[in-house]
């Protein structure tokens, strides 16, 4: 189907997509009807007639659809699955409690496993749960604090991950043309403030005990009591997922099948960019590469790997491996529905010529273009929080963002695409219907309202010093400079609130500690 110009209307899919999701509340049939949408203006543009814009849809998809990436999220999802069966990741609860001799190291320790598991935020959020419960209990640390560690360590750790199942969605919305879609991505990772400052606010926090608003009050509270003070309603059994966990499971049962997908994913990348054929260094491999291909590789090679180490030993049997490869695959399904969709609605866009339009506006605008990044990472915050989800909320804005770039000012690219993803990235750490909230609250045993009240103040002051950072990055174009200012401010800024949040309540509570600490 070849690119036509149709006008303001090229506009309507994608507005289409966002006003029902926000709306609705629900991303699936959002994107299918601002798909049917365009592919309707597509017909009737073309004089096709409206019957042909099913089959339109069905065309863009097929151009669109990249079954190397649907392999690598499925076997990813089985990956997942098997690693939690074989009890590596209670083997690392077990293993971290020997090492864990106060309230910053369990916090730390907690935290250090979220960054372990940065393929996937689903797996994120099912184990680092059920493994640190019964540390951060001991140390007396509110389950809503825990819950916020885990959210906070799942998608603001995967999006700045090359080798993870967010990595590839975003690299799967990328142009190929140019340095490519992994060079472009790693290009993001430096100006992507949100994950980044997010990362630097556990640390802070953690370390010099600066929790402020709702959060000080649970964590205040939980320390006065021998347990937690949250209702476990949402307590697990032993299992994860509905799988059962095996006993046998050690540390190196989560370590090596990770090391080896990641050691797998990098070499399959060389290899598929030309690094072993000769002439090529390695950033050129890594740009010339087929990240979807590589991925899908690496996964196989991982499962391979997981399946020698955990059959011979016995920690699972052969059908219960594969029951736990079926089991992945299908927690898989709404990410690849999603991640199927998005592309589909991109197809539509670039065949309806939205990029060019959009770009044409952008430039005979006075918007200045060093504020651009800034306004898209609020457009690109709002929509994820107001939909609960970052794939449909970057498929969506990615294929507007690059053209504009690419027609306007094609040295800002990098900073516009992370002001996306870290607007995505907002959203979906802190949306009360994302799938990550959700699912933190539910591995830490935590009431989801209490959850996400706890956690936003968090998010918005992190968002907030994002928004000042992208002013200053499209301004300067620094990563140095943008940093710099960003971790001051929100440093500044948490000791702050911290002191402000030192009313008389908190301040009779930390009297009462005291006393019982004493006694």
């Amino acid at each position: 189907m070849d690119p036509i110009q149709v006008g303001f209307l090229c506009i309507l899919p994608p507005v289409i997509a966002i006003g029902l999701a926000l709306i609705t509340k629900e991303v699936l049939s959002s994107l299918m009807i601002g798909i049917l949408s365009g592919t309707l203006i597509y017909a009737l543009n073309t004089g096709a007639g409206p019957v042909s814009a099913v089959s339109n849809a069905f065309t863009i998809m097929a151009q669109e659809f990249s079954a190397s990436m649907i392999v690598f999220l499925c076997l990813l999802g089985g990956l997942v699955a098997v690693i939690s069966m074989a009890g590596g990741s209670r083997a690392y609860g077990e293993w971290a409690a020997k090492g864990v001799r106060s309230r910053t190291s369990a916090q730390l320790a907690t935290s250090a496993l979220g960054v372990l598991i940065f393929i996937d935020d689903y797996f994120n959020c099912l184990t680092v749960g059920t493994v640190m419960k019964p540390i951060t209990d001991k140390y007396h640390i509110s389950r809503a604090k825990l819950a916020y560690l885990i959210d906070a360590t799942a998608a603001p750790v995967c999006i700045i991950a090359p080798v993870s199942s967010w990595a590839a969605s975003v690299i799967s919305n990328l142009p190929d043309e140019g340095e490519g879609g992994m060079a472009t991505f790693l290009s993001t990772i430096p100006f992507n403030l949100y994950a980044i400052l997010t990362i630097i606010m556990i640390v802070v926090v953690v370390a010099f005990k600066l929790d402020f608003g709702p959060m000080q009050k649970y964590e205040l509270e939980a320390q006065m009591q021998k347990g937690d003070i949250t209702d476990d309603a949402t307590a697990q059994a032993d299992d994860i997922g509905g799988l059962a966990v095996s006993s046998k499971g050690t540390l190196w049962d989560l370590l090596v099948p990770i090391l080896a997908l990641i050691v797998f994913c990098i070499m399959s990348m060389l290899y598929t960019g030309g690094f072993f054929a000769g002439g090529m260094s390695l950033f050129e491999a890594f740009g010339n590469t087929d990240a979807n291909l590589s991925l899908a590789m690496g996964g196989f090679g991982a499962i391979v790997v997981a399946a020698l180490m955990f059959l011979p030993r016995k920690i699972l049997t052969f059908r219960t491996f594969m029951d736990g490869i079926t089991a992945g695959i299908k927690s898989m399904v709404p990410a690849c529905s999603i991640l199927t969709l998005a592309w589909t609605l991109k197809g539509v866009c670039n065949t309806l010529s939205v990029g060019p339009y959009v770009s044409d506006v952008v430039s005979s605008s006075s918007v200045p273009i060093a504020i651009l990044p800034a306004i898209v990472f609020v457009v690109a915050a709002f929509l994820s929080f107001s939909t609960g989800t970052a794939w449909g909320t970057f498929g969506i804005l990615i294929p507007i963002v690059v053209p504009i770039c690419e027609n306007v000012d094609i040295s800002i690219l990098s900073i516009m695409l992370a002001a996306t993803l870290a607007g995505s990235v907002f959203g979906d750490h802190c949306s009360p219907i994302s799938d990550t909230t959700i699912l933190s609250s539910t591995g830490a045993g935590c009431d989801h309202i209490t959850h996400v009240s706890t956690q936003i103040p968090y998010a918005l002051l992190v968002a907030g010093c994002c928004f000042v950072g992208y002013i200053v990055a499209g301004l300067t174009r620094s990563v140095a400079i943008t940093l710099v200012v960003s971790v001051v401010l929100l440093i500044a800024a948490l000791f702050i609130l911290h002191r402000v949040t030192l009313n008389k309540e908190s301040a009779a509570a930390q009297a009462e500690l005291a006393k019982h600490e004493v006694s």
